[in-house]
């Protein structure tokens, strides 16, 4: 992987590097996976209900987007000034035909197809050029094994059809979510409504991030939808209505990885509002893995306060249930007196983008030494030097060349407006935090 086909048609960003220690008080907008979580059962509830701190970027807005064309009434009736909106969701009768966008949304693409099987009529889902490279055939044959009639061209991806009834069967199915846990969420989500409910045995290599599996069954249970295990691997939802819940969202802890990254690079100090106390988010792990690689980390009524003194130890760490931190970790790995080895992260290849190939092109591309692992990356010290890093159309990738950048002077990121899959604004939010202004300058 190159990406050289995007490098002559994209802008690039120059990553400001640091000129000392960063000192900032950063405030995140809301979790994207609660998010898009929330807007899917609310549209599946009883009643209205009013969503708070709900994330603005491209993934909530495609997943909007999606409700709505199905028929569901999804109002904002109110912005705040960090990138969040406040939404009322009025559930309708659902029918098509429909055209559905899912852009490169995992969440929309493997979550709304379940929901939108209880339409009536044609659905049809397509996305960006990229998610018609992501793994999509565990969604389309387990729908096809509970009753949904699937039209896919046997390819098993983007694009595909739901010829929708108005029910689903449900029942029994397996399903291998080695790939992705979002495979078993989006049928939990959707089950309750289900003839059947439904039961799912997953088969196959072990599931990555299960912290995400916890989130779904959590915020079921907040519906009033109760989810049981029967071992390790299986789940079952029984027919069940779905109470209306007015709720709000937490900060995404993900999207605040980058903004704690910088206190380490930087060898200063960053402090996230907000950080809940108790969270089924998979973000909230950063605190041990910062700590591991040589900061000082302190929960306080405010928020998380992470600083450093500059130095970065590299890490030994299976990110199987954080598989999203990897880019973060590797860009501060690379940055790192020691070296690193991330493994569990196998399943990365079929996100935005292969992340691990990514990865070990941008990185080696500045001088760094990465291996390519069967399930992660060895990253060593190296001397690193600026050039292009390419993202892939990765929201990731682009936040993990801005952490380099902050150390390495002349890095490039293609395409950093690709942050707006899940963080608005982040170019302004990365400046403020540094000091800076529009123009890159100063404002002192």
């Amino acid at each position: 992987m190159t990406g050289s086909e995007h490098a002559t048609t994209l802008d690039l960003w120059p990553a400001p590097t640091a000129t000392g220690p960063v000192d900032a008080v950063v405030a995140v907008p809301g979790s994207k996976s609660a998010s898009n979580r929330a807007l899917i059962l609310a549209a599946l509830a009883d009643g209205e209900s009013t969503i708070r701190g709900l994330l603005d970027a491209r993934d909530t807005q495609l997943m909007m987007a999606g409700l709505r064309l199905l028929g569901n009434e999804v109002h904002v009736v109110e912005h705040d000034d960090i990138g969040n909106v406040t939404v009322q969701v009025i559930p309708h009768f659902m029918r098509g035909p429909v055209s559905i966008d899912v852009g490169l949304a995992g969440t929309v693409m493997r979550f709304l197809p379940p929901l939108a099987s209880l339409a009536h009529g044609e659905i049809t889902f397509d996305g960006d050029g990229h998610a018609r490279r992501r793994p999509m055939a565990t969604v389309i044959e387990s729908l096809k094994d509970l009753g949904v009639k699937v039209y896919d061209r046997g390819t098993g991806r983007l694009p595909f059809m739901i010829e929708a009834t108005g029910e689903v069967t449900g029942g029994e199915v397996f399903v291998d979510a080695s790939k992705s846990s979002q495979f078993i969420s989006g049928l939990l989500l959707s089950a309750a409504r289900f003839n059947a409910g439904v039961t799912i045995h997953h088969v196959g290599d072990p599931i990555p991030s299960m912290p995400h599996i916890d989130m779904t069954v959590a915020m079921l249970a907040e519906h009033g939808v109760p989810v049981r295990w029967d071992g390790a691997h299986v789940w079952h939802v029984d027919p069940h209505s779905i109470a209306a819940v007015d709720r709000r969202i937490e900060p995404d802890l993900s999207n605040a990885a980058a903004f704690l990254a910088a206190a380490l690079a930087t060898g200063g100090r960053v402090t996230v509002l907000d950080w809940p106390a108790s969270t089924t988010q998979p973000g909230d792990s950063l605190r041990d893995i910062l700590t591991r690689m040589g900061a000082e980390v302190e929960r306080t009524a405010n928020g998380l306060v992470v600083s450093s003194g500059g130095r970065i130890t590299g890490i030994d760490a299976d990110l199987s249930d954080v598989g999203e931190l990897t880019p973060t970790i590797a860009a501060l790995a690379c940055l790192a007196d020691t070296p690193s080895r991330l493994s569990g992260i196998a399943h990365l290849r079929g996100h935005e983008t292969d992340r691990l190939a990514a990865l070990t092109a941008e990185i080696s591309g500045l001088g760094g030494d990465v291996e390519e692992t069967a399930d992660g990356l060895i990253i060593r010290p190296a001397s690193l030097h600026g050039g292009v890093f390419r993202t892939y159309a990765d929201h990731r990738m682009a936040t993990a060349g801005a952490i380099i950048g902050l150390r390495v002077a002349g890095v490039e990121v293609e395409d950093i407006a690709t942050t707006a899959k899940t963080l608005p604004d982040f170019v302004h939010r990365w400046q403020t935090m540094l000091g800076l202004d529009g123009t890159g300058m100063p404002t002192g």
